[in-house]
């Protein structure tokens, strides 16, 4: 059945007549929505839209993430054929996926953008649908928090990352990649006794309740232990998860604008995000893949699934 829908599956970001199914039009060809889902601005029925914030105007070291999205979604298309592995059920079979498209936005206007962000989401979450956004650099997880806690409250933050992004900010009118976890826990955005930042391998003593399980103690006790302690500390406490590339070491996502050694391989962060499965997702992210410096596609590649993944716990909790 595949080989023969491969023959005459094609733009199905356009011609797909269903949001759900699988898809086996030819990964080199077509138009590249995420995991060929139809693109489209309409979210009546829609349990989660994808859409991509190509913004990387507060990065401090290599721009270049404003590419992301595209990247991600180009490499995604090796995905659609079948079910995720390990995972034992078909989210895109089960549930109704979608890409949003990119949030437009005027690039010479940075002032505006953040309310722009919360607003772009604040559209998508009283749709009813939830979000996996493709970046972009860090900053866009704070606007995009402030309209999850709008609507559910303060959240558990899980993040992966080289960084804490915690360093000190209270210049209301900064924006900055580096600091969006401060600026979240002042705003009372996040509950940060119930956060946890994996992969943390740059040295910020004050990361402000957040709880680090750092690269080396990844090493130390490997990803399932990793995994239980993750799902310890959050609970049932609804979680926002956002993974920034550069958590994984740069042999495995060398794309991306401040790269750190040490940090986790690909099959950790995977076994992972497996065995943290069954805690409440709301949505999440992954960001700064940064085209540029990605010569191989391999940090493409790795966000592509990771955002896999995020489509992946989401549904968990919510399979039939």
């Amino acid at each position: 059945m595949a080989l023969e829908d491969a023959k005459t599956q094609v733009d199905q970001a356009f011609t797909r007549t269903s949001l759900g199914g699988l898809s086996y039009e030819n990964a080199f060809g077509g138009a590249p929505s995420f995991l060929r889902r139809r693109y489209t601005k309409d979210l009546g029925g829609v349990d989660v839209a994808v859409t991509g914030i190509p913004f990387d105007q507060s990065v401090t070291n290599r721009p270049g993430c404003r590419f992301g999205p595209r990247a991600i979604r180009e490499a995604s298309t090796l995905q659609p054929y079948d079910p995720p592995y390990g995972w034992g059920f078909d989210p895109l079979g089960d549930f109704n996926i979608v890409d949003y498209g990119d949030m437009a936005f005027d690039y010479a206007k940075i002032s505006a953008f953040p309310a722009a962000v919360t607003e772009h989401f604040r559209t998508i979450l009283n749709a009813g649908a939830a979000s996996v956004t493709l970046g972009g650099d860090h900053f866009i997880t704070l606007p995009i928090l402030r309209a999850y806690a709008e609507k559910f409250g303060p959240v558990a933050l899980l993040q992966f990352d080289a960084h804490s992004d915690s360093w000190v900010d209270d210049d209301a009118e900064r924006i900055d990649h580096g600091t969006f976890v401060y600026k979240a826990v002042k705003e009372g955005l996040i509950i940060p006794e119930k956060s946890v930042a994996v992969g943390i391998r740059t040295e910020n003593p004050d990361t402000l309740g957040v709880n680090i399980i750092d690269a080396p103690e990844v090493h130390r006790i490997g990803p399932s232990a990793v995994a239980e302690k993750v799902r310890r500390i959050i609970g049932d406490t609804p979680c926002y998860l956002t993974f920034d590339i550069d958590g994984l070491d740069p042999a495995y996502a060398p794309g991306t604008g401040t790269p750190v050694w040490g940090g986790l391989s690909s099959a950790q962060a995977a076994v992972i995000l497996r065995e943290i499965a069954g805690l409440n997702v709301l949505g999440g992210d992954v960001v700064e893949v940064s085209p540029p410096y990605d010569t191989t596609g391999a940090t493409a590649v790795a966000g592509a699934h990771v955002a896999m993944e995020i489509l992946c716990l989401w549904a968990w909790t919510r399979r039939k």
